[in-house]
């Protein structure tokens, strides 16, 4: 069974290194605090900027939640993430489906970003539940994420 991966487009009001920079340099400052894997308040998520890297969230304990590792680190114009939580909303080691990132200058200014998550049907029976759920989520992601942008 195979299910359509998610696609979503924003536009940004910076050039590609930079929208790449706070993209995962920054996250901390625009992910939403509620979507978080940890029992205590979210104060930090991390992407280690090399492959292999680890993505994770760190909370107010400082406890560290894994949800996945980098595949590929290619600034400023891709990063392709191993998204590593299941439908449970916890991590797992032997799961991966893809989250690749693409950040295109279309002008002086701005620049085109596109998320893909992909694999989806790796989640297995509930894939296609679970993609409705993600689908929904990825756009309030990112407008968080474009809001940081625009005030940079």
């Amino acid at each position: 069974m195979s299910i359509a991966p998610i696609v979503r487009t924003i536009l940004v009001k910076v050039e590609a290194p930079r929208a790449f920079e706070l993209f995962t340099g920054r996250m901390r400052d625009w992910w939403p605090r509620n979507k978080s894997l940890g029992r205590e308040p979210l104060v930090d998520v991390v992407i280690e900027p090399w492959v292999e890297g680890r993505w994770f969230e760190r909370d107010a304990q400082g406890l560290a939640t894994q949800w996945g590792k980098v595949l590929a680190w290619e600034p400023p114009h891709r990063l392709l993430l191993a998204w590593q939580i299941g439908t449970d909303w916890t991590y797992h080691a032997d799961l991966l489906t893809e989250v690749e990132l693409r950040f295109k200058t279309e002008a002086p200014g701005s620049t085109v970003v596109t998320l893909e998550h992909r694999q989806l049907e790796r989640f297995g029976s509930d894939a296609a539940r679970h993609r409705g759920m993600l689908d929904g989520g990825w756009p309030t992601i990112l407008g968080e994420y474009q809001k940081i942008t625009d005030g940079n």
